[in-house]
């Protein structure tokens, strides 16, 4: 019973590894070794013009995060999904664990990031 509970454990352990996005060199976070710093002095962000776009072509477009999404905080389609879930949005990007399967340019990371730290308005 005890080698069938450490395998299954090694296993786990092992499917949680290989799901664990990297970047060409390897490193942890798909986007460098060094988190993304946000420039955040440029004018101010608009949800509708400059982040809106951003989760439609890239969070949606997957199919990660469209109607229906069951896949992390669920959709992140409207303004009342994507600010509630602000707190694990802004991190997951900062670190490059977000997106899975593309990267963001510094200027759609500084567009969502600079967004949420004025308070995530809807405008």
């Amino acid at each position: 019973m005890k080698w069938i509970l450490s395998v299954l454990l090694i296993v786990s352990i092992s499917f949680l590894y290989a799901c664990k996005k990297t970047n060409s060199a390897g490193n942890p976070g798909g986007g460098g070794t060094v988190p993304f710093t946000p420039n955040c002095t440029s004018a101010a962000i608009n949800f509708t013009a400059d982040v809106v776009p951003i989760f439609q072509s890239v969070c949606g477009q997957s199919g990660c995060h469209n109607s229906g999404s069951t896949n992390g905080p669920g959709p992140l389609t409207t303004h009342a999904q994507i600010n509630a879930a602000k707190a694990s949005i802004r991190p997951a990007i900062i670190s490059g664990a977000m997106p899975k399967n593309t990267s963001l340019s510094a200027a759609q990371k500084n567009s969502i990031i600079c967004w949420i730290d004025a308070g995530a308005p809807n405008n």
